[in-house]
């Protein structure tokens, strides 16, 4: 059959995307599911930092290839040895395939999948299959997932079925920024009621971090961002205080301001000099969690002696420490009860042929979560917006 998706063919293209137009939508070919996959018509697809940094060379990744990892859709068709989904469910993606049989997904960490992180680095499904054509040419998954494109074809193990009573393109968000935000709080930090915390960078996912400080109770929750709007929106989600780096050093503020420092700081922008700010806010004991992911070559460099002295630790996150299977769901509910407001993060939506559009937004910091929205609508329905 054949689908419109968005393809990278060259990163490092520099902005405005408007003019330099780094994804390409057009038509391609894609193959009917292989044993084990699914098609799935998209509802929703969000733009996020981590597709932005494959399009700006920060995170390279083989190329061309369909971008897009957040998303929310309809199954359509079921290939062979396919177990628990059928046509017309309705689905979140994991960004994350997990094979359920490697070390990391038998200790209960499928974040860390062997397997799917190798396909994700391939740019292949699970299975190793590709399934986007281009004439003769292949064109790559991102991360099992390509989301801009409106069918793609994907691993039964990238699918987590959700209640079809939940807004569909909503649903997108718990595929990255919430799953990534509020896991790393619940998940990997194991944040208790009434401990300091202090998450820096105000995109969706360090406001997603914001709203499950709140949620565990967390006291007092300071934001950091240079963005006034973004920080306006930290406090609405539940920041008792917001700092800009632009009128001083955020971790000396903090340290004031806590007596000594916070029990847990999140870095949410990808830069290794911010994940430094970040450990500085620590009291001792504390806990940096890095969620962000810089450039590769960027390093970190800390006071080893920090580490034993002041018993500080440094922990990654990725895909917030999540079982996507338990979580995406559980964090669903959530925002049915009013717990995580997920659509306060929504900034205007974008048609597939407005997306370099958007990822500029993205880069100048004037949007949070915009979503790709697959039908004739140019705005959200009324029903994505609220229950």
């Amino acid at each position: 059959m054949k689908t419109q998706a968005a393809v990278l063919y060259e990163s490092g293209k520099p902005r405005p995307y408007a003019v330099t137009t780094p994804l390409v939508v057009e038509d391609l070919e894609l193959e009917a599911p292989g044993t084990g996959e699914v098609l799935v018509e998209l509802a929703g697809a969000g733009l996020c930092h981590s597709d932005l940094s494959t399009i700006d060379g920060s995170r390279p990744r083989p190329l061309p290839m369909v971008l897009g990892h957040e998303a929310s859709g309809v199954v359509r068709e079921t290939g062979p040895g396919v177990v628990g989904l059928k046509a017309d469910d309705h689905v979140v993606f994991s960004f994350v395939p997990t094979c359920g049989r490697c070390r990391p997904c038998v200790d209960g960490r499928p974040a860390l999948c062997e397997p799917g992180a190798a396909a994700n680095l391939a740019g292949t499904l699970l299975g190793g299959g590709v399934r986007f054509r281009k004439g003769g040419t292949r064109v790559l998954h991102h991360l099992g997932v390509s989301a801009f494109s409106r069918y793609t074809v994907a691993a039964q193990e990238s699918l987590i079925k959700i209640d079809p009573t939940f807004p569909l393109p909503t649903a997108a968000l718990f595929g990255c920024a919430i799953l990534t935000g509020v896991g790393a709080v619940v998940n990997t930090a194991r944040v208790a009621p009434g401990r300091a915390v202090a998450v820096f960078g105000m995109g969706g996912v360090g406001l997603s971090a914001v709203m499950g400080a709140k949620l565990v109770g967390a006291s007092p929750i300071i934001a950091v961002d240079v963005l006034p709007d973004k920080l306006d929106m930290a406090l609405k989600l539940g920041a008792h205080h917001v700092f800009s780096p632009t009128a001083g050093d955020p971790a000396a503020a903090i340290t004031d301001l806590t007596d000594g420092g916070v029990d847990f700081a999140f870095e949410a922008v990808g830069s290794a000099s911010v994940l430094a700010t970040a450990y500085a806010s620590l009291r001792r004991g504390g806990t940096v969690v890095s969620i962000g992911l810089p450039h590769p070559e960027q390093k970190f460099s800390i006071s080893a002696v920090t580490l034993v002295a002041q018993e500080k630790a440094v922990v990654g996150s990725y895909m917030g420490s999540s079982v996507p299977r338990r979580d995406v769901p559980r964090m669903m509910s959530l925002a049915v009860g009013g717990l995580l407001p997920a659509t306060s993060l929504l900034s205007p939506p974008v048609r597939l042929e407005e997306i370099n559009v958007g990822f500029d937004l993205l880069a100048e910091g004037r949007a949070i979560r915009q979503l790709v929205l697959f039908d004739e609508s140019p705005h959200l329905p009324e029903s994505c917006v609220s229950r």
